[in-house]
């Protein structure tokens, strides 16, 4: 069996391939790790940690990896106890964070809490400074009157408070949302 290769063909193949960018996308690489290509569905997925969140615009073609995030931490106080449900490491990059903060509480009695909540802190990279906190708004609910919420610097990292109140199981969850600039 002999093939024979046509030169005319050729070349006008790889001139298409050559001037038409529309060809498919095998590999994505990021700053460390190496190539990664597709799966069987030939998709390759571009997934965020902690303080990152990736966008997907499939009108533009376009993924918008961003550094704010909402991240969640929740907990549980029986009674006027103190617990930290959210802690936020603050990273070794020196740096300015705004951070918004919602807090909501339900108790076992059926009565709510939530706080907005406004916090910015500095850091060092090592350690970290809270420059002010400010809640715009705070919603106490009877008996739950007493709760209250902290946010406070520890070891490099920003720390989601609440207190609960006397007599009352409340389940916590605190989403936070944040800008940075270093």
């Amino acid at each position: 069996m002999q093939f024979t290769v046509n030169p005319f063909t050729h070349r006008l193949d790889a001139f298409e391939q050559s001037t038409n960018p529309g060809g498919q996308v095998e590999t994505l690489t990021g700053n460390a790790g190496g190539a990664v290509g597709p799966n069987a569905a030939k998709n390759i997925f571009v997934v965020g940690g902690t303080g990152i969140y990736v966008t997907g615009n499939p009108a533009t073609n376009t993924l918008t990896i961003a550094q704010s995030a909402a991240i969640e931490g929740t907990g549980q106080t029986i009674g006027a106890v103190t617990a930290d449900i959210l802690t936020f490491d603050l990273e070794s990059t020196p740096g300015v964070y705004l951070f918004k903060i919602e807090i909501v509480g339900f108790s076992t009695s059926s009565l709510g809490v939530g706080y907005d909540v406004t916090a910015c802190f500095r850091t060092d990279g090592t350690t970290s400074v809270e420059i002010r906190t400010q809640s715009s708004d705070e919603f106490e609910e009877g008996a739950l009157s007493g709760c209250d919420f902290d946010i406070v610097p520890s070891a490099g990292n920003l720390v989601v408070r609440v207190t609960g109140t006397a007599g009352q199981t409340i389940n916590w969850l605190a989403v936070l949302t944040y800008t940075f600039k270093g």
